[in-house]
């Protein structure tokens, strides 16, 4: 008889058919332990409670999940008002009256968004005994997902792995401090948990030094599918195509610098040397045609709005330079500087070259180790003009591939914690 297959129960939020850049890491961390050997089993919200633009990815998902040996738990969700533009939820009348008033009362009290999925979730969970796991395995954000690992290991006499795919207490984007509760709630399952996982260097630093626990913690970068890499169908662009997409958080992610590069670049070349253009796809074009005009590049931009993920891809597979910003300000901390986006390592997959604006000492600009990649401080104006001029003389070459940030390899690096921890 061939041995039993270990059996890890993971919590993971945001999952398929979702699109949303959580996603990635979340689905990928299951496809490919399944196919290490795992017996994984997801729990997530039902996907019929987001709000798909396309409800025909729920079956396509269906099909992924089956040829891939993944099992779901599907959950309810209350409080779905919380979160309106990724939960559906009755938005007009006494309900969106009434959903606006919750909404700022848990803004107010610093409630997660995501909280009414936790009562669901343990009450889909309550069926299972210590015979259906083996270890618990939760991602986060939500970190709330980080107490339920706690809660079904004390229930299930099992141990939990934490998959920080952002920092809780320390995120260099929050808008406000977190209270002395959270972060003592955030010490408690640390101290508690089996092992944790982090995606950068400085933010498993940052979580060392305010809490300890140097052994258990691990760092597992975000990486690329290479299945779903060498299927995207590379977008034909009319003239060289410079390429940014996703979001901005103003201000410690501005598309300014890269703007004042364009200007740079656009007196450096003149008007006979040929035709470029920047392409933004995302959902703050406001901010990329405001910059845009005040430099003077509004000719010279195409904001394409948001897109869903495959033509995201698509675009930057068919990019002649893809932009990356992780953050921009002088006074950068240890949260900074282990800022580093997942759409880099999609450009990796894809054999993109990258033009990366990051603080000096930042953990992604060890990505410059790969042919094409380069890394600017964002005061180096004319070195990035000059860069961008570069790749415009020698525009069709493409990029090494770096299989080290392949999840068919960072998986394994996640087999090894969770065997280690059973």
């Amino acid at each position: 008889m061939p041995p039993q297959k270990p059996k890890v129960l993971f919590l993971a939020y945001y999952f398929p058919p979702l699109n949303a850049g959580a996603c990635v890491r979340t689905w990928n961390i299951a496809k490919y332990l399944s196919r290490l050997g795992w017996d994984v089993t997801v729990v997530t919200p039902d996907p019929h409670l987001w709000r798909l633009g396309d409800t025909s990815e729920i079956e396509k998902i269906k099909v992924e999940l089956n040829k891939e040996g993944i099992k779901c738990k599907h959950t309810g969700h209350d409080w779905r008002f919380l979160s309106p533009g990724c939960l559906k939820f009755g938005n007009t009348g006494i309900k969106w009256f009434l959903g606006g008033v919750g909404r700022r009362i848990a803004s107010k009290w610093r409630i997660e968004r995501e909280i009414g999925w936790i009562k669901e979730a343990k009450r889909t969970c309550s069926t299972l005994g210590k015979e259906d796991v083996d270890i618990i395995l939760a991602s986060g954000s939500p970190f709330c997902s980080f107490g339920l690992a706690k809660w079904l290991s004390d229930k299930l006499n099992r141990p939990y792995v934490l998959d920080y795919r952002d920092p809780w207490t320390g995120n260099p984007h929050a808008t406000y401090p977190k209270p002395q509760k959270t972060i003592n709630e955030e010490k408690e399952l640390l101290q508690s948990s089996a092992a944790v996982t982090i995606v950068s260097p400085s933010w498993a630093m940052d979580l060392t030094r305010r809490y300890g626990l140097k052994e258990k913690i691990h760092v597992i970068s975000n990486g690329f599918d290479p299945d779903e890499m060498s299927q995207v169908q590379p977008t034909q662009f009319p003239h060289f195509a410079i390429v940014y997409t996703g979001d901005f958080y103003p201000p410690k992610r501005v598309i300014t610098p890269f703007m004042e590069a364009l200007k740079h670049l656009k007196e450096l070349r003149g008007k006979e040397k040929g035709k470029w253009c920047l392409y933004y796809y995302g959902q703050m074009g406001e901010h990329v045609r405001e910059e845009a005009e005040r430099f003077g590049m509004i000719d010279e931009v195409k904001l394409q709005g948001k897109v869903h993920r495959n033509v995201a891809l698509s675009a930057v597979a068919g990019a002649d330079i893809s932009i990356v910003i992780t953050s921009i300000p002088d006074d950068v901390t240890i949260a900074d500087k282990g800022m580093i986006t997942c759409k880099v390592f999609e450009s990796l997959g894809l054999r993109t070259p990258i033009l990366l604006i990051c603080p000096l000492g930042s953990d992604v600009a060890i990505l410059e180790q790969c042919k094409g990649v380069r890394a600017f401080q964002k005061n180096n104006i004319v070195g990035m003009a000059s860069y961008l001029n570069q790749r415009i003389e020698s525009q069709g070459e493409r990029i090494e591939g770096e299989d080290s940030y392949s999840w068919v390899n960072l998986s394994k690096q996640l087999n090894d914690i969770l065997l280690k921890n059973l």
